[in-house]
């Protein structure tokens, strides 16, 4: 295949695109999506080329529109709803989860409901504590959702494009602070499979396990790491519903220590599942307790140097790393 940089916004971009080009039942609606190109400039020209149909400017009424589109996927199209934030999805929290993720197993399979609901997640700078939450272990939480938190452009794409040809409803992660951020994507078309994960870098002495941009920080880890002589493996899940969990137990029965790092707080959160997941399937393959790192349990400050303090840094992971290494709680 030939290659060429793109942003991750331009991933999104051509992954919804394309699949309007290739299916003329898939559209677009949420706030700002057309005559503005997207709160983050997402789908820029969109409206320009499938018109005001297909690219629908929405009221700020996230459970207005989100049911809008659960009921436009009921009867067999298939919308893709974008929040600008997910932290706004809360409002149709109602809609997602007693609705698109029910609706196919209380009606007997009688309605699919191939619809994305997609967005920015988790903390950028100073946002506050309304604007910054992660909520992809939450929405991962419910049976009936396909959860999918990618980090790279070529995984953006490759697996909007799955996400939109699903028959069941999925809930796509982005990131604010990422969508500049460029890599090498295939001109020709291309899908990436829900539900794998995929190890963007191997090593032997430690596991690390991140989704979503914390990928990039789990990167900058192991490189760390391999300066004192450490062979991290990072393991990137990409979807949180449906787990690779073979990926996960073949990486860590291949180094016996793990460390997640996950943007989330740890009561009740997907780590603290993984890790559960982990001791239950592959105790004995362990060779040290299980290393967590997550954000801080408060609500999420507008302070600079306070928000530095509580999302997880290199600094905390390397800490954590170190103990897992060592052995020691």
């Amino acid at each position: 295949m030939s290659v060429r940089e793109i942003s991750i916004r331009d991933a999104l971009r051509e992954a919804m695109s394309e699949e309007m080009r290739r299916d003329e039942r898939v559209f677009l609606v949420g706030e700002e999506v057309g005559g503005y190109n997207g709160a983050y400039k997402c789908s820029r020209g969109m409206q320009e080329e499938f018109g005001k149909k297909r690219v629908i400017d929405a009221p700020i009424a996230e459970c207005g529109f989100s049911g809008v589109g659960i009921g436009a996927a009921m009867v067999g199209l298939r919308p893709i709803v974008e929040y600008m934030t997910f932290n706004f999805s809360l409002v149709a929290i109602d809609q997602i989860i007693n609705t698109a993720a029910k609706a196919r197993l209380m009606s007997a399979g009688q309605f699919t409901l191939p619809i994305v609901f997609r967005g920015a997640g988790g903390a950028a700078f100073q946002l506050g504590a309304q604007h910054a939450n992660s909520f992809d272990g939450f929405y991962a939480y419910t049976p009936g959702l396909i959860v999918v938190a990618p980090a790279t452009p070529y995984d953006m794409k490759g697996l909007l494009k799955s996400s939109i040809r699903d028959d069941n409803p999925v809930v796509f992660f982005e990131s604010e602070l990422t969508y500049g951020l460029k890599g090498e994507v295939p001109e020709e078309e291309y899908l990436v499979p829900i539900g794998k994960a995929e190890v963007k870098r191997a090593g032997t002495d430690l596991t690390i396990i991140t989704w979503s941009k914390n990928l990039f920080l789990s990167l900058e880890v192991a490189e760390a790491l391999s300066a004192e002589g450490v062979s991290a493996e990072v393991l990137d899940l990409r979807t949180l519903r449906p787990l690779d969990t073979e990926a996960v137990l073949k990486s860590v029965a291949k180094t016996h220590r793990v460390l997640v790092i996950q943007e989330q707080h740890e009561v009740s959160s997907y780590g603290a599942y993984l890790s559960h997941l982990i001791q239950s399937e592959i105790f004995d393959e362990l060779d040290a307790p299980i290393g967590l790192v997550s954000t801080l349990e408060a609500p999420m400050p507008y302070s600079k140097s306070l928000e530095a303090v509580i999302l997880p840094s290199q600094e905390r992971c390397l800490e954590a790393a170190h103990r897992v290494l060592e052995g020691s709680r």
